[in-house]
């Protein structure tokens, strides 16, 4: 990131992160303290490395990490992960030609050392060991919410299903009540999901199987709103490399250090911060040993959403879909 954003991140953790000068030692500055916590993020080099590039004991640089990850989550999620402008994100998806459109969910795998408890669970369908982080994402790519934490074994389904998101959904406390009149169906706001998520009213997914024209229309229109979350686990991953080397850290640590990837990936995008292609060739290398376990299509919809999908599959085909 630009220098600008580095020190305007430096004085909103600064209040946390300063310390005093002891007898013994002059304290870390908030600066050094996060250049150090950056670096070790976004290289994926170890501990004594990065303490050397920083003059510092490879100790020092896990206490610095941890120190700036904790505070990261604890002051700035809530401002950073955030739904904010529902109406721009909207007519962000509009843009790319699908109505109605909150945002698009997806997981993705990150690789962990084998954790000292009941580790059989953390082994994903492809065979190493992982920690999901599951995200919705608006039009741009930027994280909107975010659950992490869960074992690699388990299905994306029963994540979202177990996630706060899911609730919020259900209660319909997550958008503001927008419907639009999609031929003769009233279709609230939803979010886009690949085959691994259930067909709801306010969760429209991929047809499978067999198609017809309609239905091939209807997934390409799906299928290129969706990009942009494999694009924004992409780009995460590509600017924060240390979540493609197996993290070295806790079971109880690892879903904060991960959580403040996705805060410094909205801040780095928000900001506009360059992107360099030498990142993304970089992390295809580091991540072809972890290639992402496919799932099982989930074919359960509720009642009515049958309907919705329906509908929007012959308006794609006629164009005709109003608020």
């Amino acid at each position: 990131m630009r220098k600008g954003t580095f020190m305007e991140l430096c004085d909103l953790l600064s209040p946390a992160l300063k310390r005093m000068n002891t007898k013994m030692r002059a304290a870390l500055t908030v600066e050094k303290q996060v250049a150090i916590a950056l670096w070790k993020l976004a290289m994926p080099d170890s501990y004594r490395s990065v303490g050397n590039q920083f003059g510092v004991g490879k100790s020092t640089v896990g206490a610095a990490v941890m120190q700036v990850a904790h505070t990261i989550k604890d002051l700035l999620i809530s401002r950073v992960v955030t739904l904010g402008n529902v109406q721009v994100i909207v007519d962000g998806f509009a843009a790319m030609e699908f109505p109605n459109c909150g945002g698009a969910i997806d997981g993705t795998h990150i690789p962990i050392l084998a954790p000292e408890h009941q580790a059989g669970e953390y082994i994903n369908r492809n065979g190493y060991f992982s920690i999901v982080l599951q995200a919705l994402v608006d039009h741009k790519g930027r994280f909107t919410n975010i659950n992490v934490g869960w074992p690699g074994k388990v299905h994306d389904a029963r994540i979202f299903r177990n996630s706060g998101l899911f609730q919020k959904l259900q209660e319909g406390t997550v958008f503001p009540d927008q419907k639009i009149t999609v031929g003769d169906v009233e279709m609230p706001i939803c979010i886009l999901g690949d085959p691994d998520y259930p067909l709801m009213p306010w969760l429209m997914k991929p047809y499978t199987g067999s198609l017809d024209s309609s239905q091939e229309l209807f997934n390409y229109r799906l299928s290129k709103c969706r990009m942009v979350v494999e694009c924004a686990f992409g780009c995460l991953k590509a600017r924060w490399r240390s979540l493609l080397t197996h993290l070295d850290l806790s079971e109880t640590n690892i879903p904060t250090v991960i959580t403040t990837c996705c805060v410094l990936h909205n801040i780095c995008e928000s900001k506009g911060e360059t992107f360099m292609e030498g990142w993304e060739v970089e992390a295809n290398r580091l991540a072809a040993g972890y290639a992402q376990p496919n799932t099982r299509a989930v074919r359960r919809a509720q009642e009515g959403t049958v309907r919705i999908r329906e509908a929007l599959k012959t308006s794609f085909m006629t164009c005709q879909a109003t608020v």
